[in-house]
């Protein structure tokens, strides 16, 4: 019989790659992994992982349950809560992954709302970009994932349209991305600019998603941005803009979430749009404290 716990050791281990790294992991002994590997190898009856090096690998069995055992996992969380909530009980706990400017201008108005609703749900939150966040929810390591992805994106590539095709989406906002240029720039204080206008300016890039997303619409301009600087951080793109050091693109959400100094914010032709959206499984959108967290968020992107 395969139990939980016994899943649960078994992405650690193939996570980490050996017994020591799965029990760091986890929390516990050496031991006491190695000793619920033999047991969950006994109740499929074949090797799930093999020695090699100083490595521990997969063997094909084994890939197979790790496959599977994300989905299980979560099913089984999604099955807790829900009895839980069904026997009256006032508690709940609410995963939560987002990505940076979705934590510092959505999570807290959303938490703080949820807090005062209902005080005995715990909500906890780690950061992460798409497609990062969504791989997350997949595997069962989040309830709730905070994603994006930029207007046109699933007309122009099937592969996107498809990402989110077997989950719950609820859309929170839709957000545009503004130019950043330094305070004494020659464009600082025009209405808005093109895209072209910027063709030769050295860039400040964001996160990977938004890199792709700004080296397609300049060709789109047909130019190729000359990326001197990539970061995921918003405020050290803000500093090196302010700095005089590029220009860059940014969503609105990430701008209002720092304190722009040293630079001037200017409309952006033609608009360029993102879709910021709360995913979870339709297995966990069945739980009320999920699904109260989910209000509170489009109530936080409503507002």
């Amino acid at each position: 019989m395969i139990e939980a716990r016994h899943l649960r050791v078994l992405r650690a281990v193939a996570a980490g790659k050996s017994f020591s790294a799965a029990a760091r992991e986890l929390g516990c002994t050496q031991p006491a992994v190695s000793q619920q590997m033999k047991a969950l190898e006994t109740s499929v009856g074949t090797p799930l992982v093999v020695r090699a090096g100083r490595e521990m690998r997969m063997t094909e069995a084994g890939e197979a349950l790790v496959r599977h055992a994300g989905g299980i996992l979560a099913g089984l969380t999604a099955a807790e809560e829900e009895v839980a909530a069904l026997a009256g009980l006032r508690a709940g706990r609410v995963r939560l992954v987002s990505f940076p400017s979705g934590s510092s201008a959505l999570v807290p108005a959303a938490l703080a709302a949820l807090r005062a609703a209902h005080p005995g749900t715990r909500v906890s939150l780690e950061e992460a970009e798409p497609p990062r966040s969504v791989a997350l929810l997949r595997e069962g390591d989040c309830d709730i994932a905070l994603a994006f992805r930029y207007e046109g994106a699933a007309a122009r590539d099937p592969a996107a349209a498809e990402e989110w095709a077997d989950l719950v989406v609820r859309p929170l906002l839709t957000d545009r991305l503004v130019a950043l240029v330094p305070e004494r720039h020659r464009l600082a204080g025009a209405g808005a600019v093109g895209i072209a206008d910027l063709a030769r300016e050295p860039w400040i890039a964001g996160c990977p998603r938004c890199r792709g997303q700004l080296v397609q619409v300049c060709a789109g301009a047909g130019f190729t941005p000359r990326i001197d600087f990539a970061t995921d951080d918003y405020p050290a793109v803000v500093g090196l803009v302010g700095a005089g050091l590029g220009v860059a693109v940014l969503p609105q959400l990430a701008v209002e979430s720092v304190r722009p100094r040293g630079v001037r914010t200017v409309e952006l032709e033609p608009v360029v749009r993102r879709e910021i959206v709360a995913l979870t499984l339709p297995d966990l959108a069945q739980v009320p404290t999920v699904a109260a967290t989910l209000d509170e968020l489009v109530r936080a992107g409503t507002r």
